[in-house]
């Protein structure tokens, strides 16, 4: 099966759809012919970017979303199942990351990433999974990472998140089965996106970290354009894979993590060094231990 003939007339949904990865799959789906669904707190974002879908011979619209509001996620999934007639591939995307060392965090760093990361997901799979159902078919694709995949020093609450989400969706695929759902979740690498530096809503919790400094980390670790994820991703979805990590180097780690968890966090563990070697470098203070 082609990746057009997969998407071809059905309809995408897709949650932080404005930008990075979102608005990357959402080029890629509407140029499968797909009909694509832009749900992202980021609203004008996702007008103006459906807009463009729309002007190149797409089929798209924008839809308002914060994740973290179930009754909010259950109406826009009934007005697209009001307009379209259903939902047939649901990228369950948005996701927002907390930075700095676990010492550097408040009760809020912990919140915000878990609301949005953790509950966000689980919020639109119980929107979208009872529709699916009753369709006979359909496809739940979260957006988990790499980081929910290994030790990730100084991404301490992403990681965490990310785990959850994986776990989640591994239970689900075989739940899902019987209703002839199907789940994937989705690893990324390092995709050049806003998220990045933070992102909209993110925040990096060091003081004094510069948006140079963050991409100056970041560069070492080959930042994978989010077009070109995209291409791959959605082949993997059509293909059906259950853990789809890209790029793929990243399955070697991966690999060594299953096999050798000691090795895996001996490799972790000197990347974190060399990432706080980088930050005195450049002039990052480490700020005062946040009050409980």
């Amino acid at each position: 099966m082609s990746n057009t003939s997969a998407y071809a007339g059905k309809v995408a949904l897709i949650t932080g759809g404005a930008s990075g990865i979102g608005a990357a799959l959402a080029k890629q789906l509407a140029a499968c012919g797909a009909k694509v669904v832009l749900a992202d707190r980021q609203v004008e974002l996702a007008e103006s970017l459906a807009a463009s879908i729309r002007s190149s011979g797409g089929t798209a619209e924008a839809r308002e979303l914060d994740v973290r509001d179930l009754s909010a996620m259950i109406r826009v999934v009934q007005a697209v199942v009001s307009h379209w007639g259903g939902v047939h591939y649901f990228f369950n995307n948005a996701g927002v990351i907390t930075g700095g060392e676990v010492e550097e965090y408040d009760a809020r760093a912990w919140d915000d990433v878990f609301d949005v990361n953790v509950r966000g997901v689980a919020y639109g799979i119980q929107a979208v999974y009872p529709v699916m159902i009753r369709q006979g078919e359909g496809h739940i694709i979260n957006t988990a990472s790499i980081a929910g995949l290994l030790p990730t020093p100084g991404q301490v609450a992403y990681s965490t998140s990310k785990h959850a989400v994986v776990g989640l969706s591994k239970g689900l695929r075989l739940e899902a089965k019987r209703h002839n759902v199907r789940v994937s979740v989705f690893c990324p690498g390092v995709i050049r996106t806003p998220i990045l530096s933070g992102g909209r809503y993110g925040r990096t919790n060091i003081e004094g970290l510069t948006e140079e400094a963050a991409m100056k980390v970041w560069e070492r670790f080959r930042p994978m354009d989010a077009d070109a994820f995209a291409a791959k991703a959605i082949a993997a979805v059509a293909r059906d894979e259950a853990i789809i990590v890209i790029p793929g180097w990243w399955k070697v780690l991966w690999a060594i993590d299953r096999i050798s968890p000691a090795l895996s966090m001996r490799i972790s563990r000197a990347g974190l060094q060399r990432a706080r070697a980088m930050f005195e470098a450049a002039g990052v203070r480490r700020p005062q231990l946040p009050r409980p």
